[in-house]
């Protein structure tokens, strides 16, 4: 495997030249659905902007109050970055409306939001979390808006054609993960996982990418949500030989409880890896750093760390005065993910704004299937055009199969090597490059 180019850190407008990418499903997580009634209230209203006919109307959405689900930074700094673009002008003339929607993490939530964002007239759904995109999605296709960005938690997320995801979902990072324990040497891994048809799913990303080495692979099943995840660890951990290696994919809350149990059996040869999203800079910190069992721990991302310099304009906003003093974690991925959406909007925009055309629903779409590659910085260049993408039934808009190594060293996050990693071959099952 190779890296991508410079450092992220030093070089902002990375990774100029076109790949091709293959498309793989991404999984989708099990949850209870809960009943619940939805009204216009449980919708934020608009970023600082007014709803004038000139106006950019968008929608973002994630749950809150869920418990282990929620996402507010999300919507939060949705709505940071609409009154940040209002005051400094707006976005080619027009003022960006911005408003967010609750999901509490039901079907009938998203598809409340769906409606919502139909009924505000949305030009694009930007960011947002959500499993349910069965839910959600037929009401963004029978309404024509686009969906950029979002985190890519669902099947239809990666296979409707009014879909443009940013990354490569959890298979990406499952599969990097794969990868980045076979680079450091290790001889078996254990994947901890949630006990649900999301976690069966990573099984086979892992398997392919330990088989080219022959690697033994122990599948350790997890509750969702548990104080005491001992047993779990202890399982993994097994008799602690030379070259046993660790990879959880849970989520940061239950991620948090599992290192806890991992650091009171004090594993000597067992190494600890990650995924982001099961751990970030937040839940470094909140496990004792440097000294906490993270500490030099592996971890597969799909974008640069929060301290690259890539990600300044995304502090700058948390910064700022527009975020009602509401607490933002830009280590997040929900949260990174939102920004990089934010992004491709913006770029797209002004694409169409040079070209003399209107930003619709309709135009917006229309440019992201020409072909035309959206290089924001963040990401190695996006492009949902045909010829970028195998033919799939599964999952034809997953388009960025690239992720980065990160390593924790002095309590940081940091690259663990420059650039980017494609681990395409690992998802299509495909034989590793020479």
């Amino acid at each position: 495997m190779t890296s991508r180019r410079d450092s992220l850190q030093d070089r902002p407008a990375i990774v100029r030249r076109r790949r091709r990418r293959r498309p793989i499903a991404a999984a989708v997580s099990a949850a209870a659905l809960l009943p619940a009634l939805f009204s216009a209230s449980a919708c934020g209203g608009p970023a600082g902007a007014s709803t004038t006919d000139d106006a950019l109307t968008v929608m973002t959405w994630a749950p809150s109050g869920t418990g282990s689900a929620n996402r507010p930074g999300m919507t939060a700094l949705a709505q940071a970055i609409g009154k940040d673009v209002n005051l400094k002008g707006g976005l080619n003339g027009h003022r960006l409306n911005v408003i967010t929607c609750n999901e509490h993490n039901t079907a009938d939530g998203a598809k409340a939001c769906a409606q919502q964002a139909v009924e505000a007239k949305a030009v694009a759904v930007v960011g947002s979390y959500s499993q349910w995109g069965d839910a959600f999605m037929p009401v963004l296709e029978r309404a024509g808006i686009p969906l950029i960005g979002g985190y890519g938690l669902s099947q239809p997320e990666f296979s409707s054609p009014l879909s443009y995801p940013v990354d490569g979902g959890m298979p990406a990072l499952i599969a990097g993960s794969g990868r980045q324990l076979v680079e450091a040497g290790c001889k078996a891994v254990a994947l901890i996982r949630p006990d649900t048809p999301a976690g069966d799913s990573l099984l086979g990303y892992l398997g392919n990418a330990l088989k080219p080495a022959g690697m033994k692979l122990l599948d350790v099943k997890a509750p969702e949500q548990s104080s005491d995840y001992t047993p779990v660890a202890r399982k993994a951990i097994g008799k602690d030989e030379p070259g046993n290696c660790v990879t959880s994919a849970m989520a940061a809350e239950p991620t948090g409880n599992l290192l806890d149990a991992y650091r009171r059996l004090s594993p000597k040869n067992t190494r600890i890896a990650s995924v982001i999203g099961s751990v970030q800079q937040s839940v470094v910190d909140s496990t004792g750093g440097d000294s906490g069992p993270l500490a030099g721990a592996f971890v597969a991302s799909w974008y640069p760390p929060e301290s690259a310099k890539t990600w300044d304009g995304l502090r700058g906003v948390v910064r700022a005065d527009t975020t009602g003093g509401q607490t933002i974690d830009v280590s997040d991925p929900g949260v990174q993910t939102t920004w990089v959406a934010y992004e491709v909007f913006r770029a797209v925009d002004d694409k169409l704004a040079a070209a003399g055309k209107p930003t619709t629903a309709k135009s917006i779409a229309a440019l992201l299937d020409s072909g035309e590659g959206i290089d924001v910085g963040l990401t190695p260049p996006l492009n949902w055009g045909t010829t970028n993408m195998l033919p799939s039934t599964e999952s034809p808009r997953l388009v960025n199969t690239w992720i980065t190594y990160q390593v924790v060293r002095n309590g940081r996050m940091t690259l663990q090597q420059p650039g980017f990693v494609d681990i395409r071959w690992v998802l299509t099952g495909s034989r590793p490059p020479a």
